[in-house]
């Protein structure tokens, strides 16, 4: 069985799968900043006994302090449980998390009132762009999709002045929809970057 979890959000959302990659158990929980008390609890509930065989742990872009509390959980199960941990983008599974089928934009809040921001194709599914740290006036000239979801969704649609904002958080049921590339990552904090090139200032 594949234990998945993920707290770059304010959701606290945990998964079990089956040896076969079908959905055995999960949970979410929007909890806010609650998540160093509730996330191991929570685990231990929705196990009911159950032996993981593989850890997976959301390791962002994200809240800086929810990843935190995540990646030290899933490396203390690893550890107690001696089995493989491996990380997942935050951004790829809140993207898997959206509705539909078509390109989507996952878009988190961050700080300093910029976004973390990853567009994606879910045939096949896999990123089209870099994961990138940008004001929201930024990222509405490089992101495309017309459906953005996440915590920074409204923010990038009203700037682009188009598009459909959905701000749903994402759900960890959904980490086996993210090919090996992007849930096989190091456990440990994923940091989105800076664009290469940025508007050029007024001479």
């Amino acid at each position: 069985m594949i234990l998945a979890f993920d707290t770059s959000t304010p959701a606290c959302t945990v998964a079990l799968f089956a040896a076969d990659g079908s959905l055995f158990a999960s949970r979410d929980e929007v909890i806010g900043r609650g998540h160093a008390e509730r996330l191991v609890p929570l685990i231990a509930e929705m196990l009911d006994g159950h032996l993981p065989s593989q850890v997976l742990v959301g390791v962002g872009p994200g809240s800086f302090t929810g990843l935190r509390i995540a990646i030290a959980a899933a490396q203390g199960l690893a550890i107690g449980w001696d089995v493989p941990l491996h990380g997942m983008s935050s951004l790829a599974l809140l993207a898997a998390t959206a509705p539909g089928d078509g390109p989507v934009a996952a878009a988190l809040a961050g700080g300093h009132g910029e976004l973390f921001v990853q567009q994606f194709r879910r045939d096949h599914f896999r990123s089209t762009s870099d994961m990138l740290n940008l004001p929201a006036s930024d990222a509405a000239s490089l992101i495309e999709a017309p459906l953005v979801v996440g915590t920074g969704a409204e923010a990038l649609v009203a700037a682009r002045g188009q598009g459909e904002a959905a701000p749903i958080l994402p759900s960890a049921s959904n980490a086996l929809k993210l090919p090996s590339k992007l849930r096989s990552l190091e456990p440990k904090p994923l940091y989105a970057r800076a664009p290469d090139a940025r508007p050029r200032e007024a001479a």
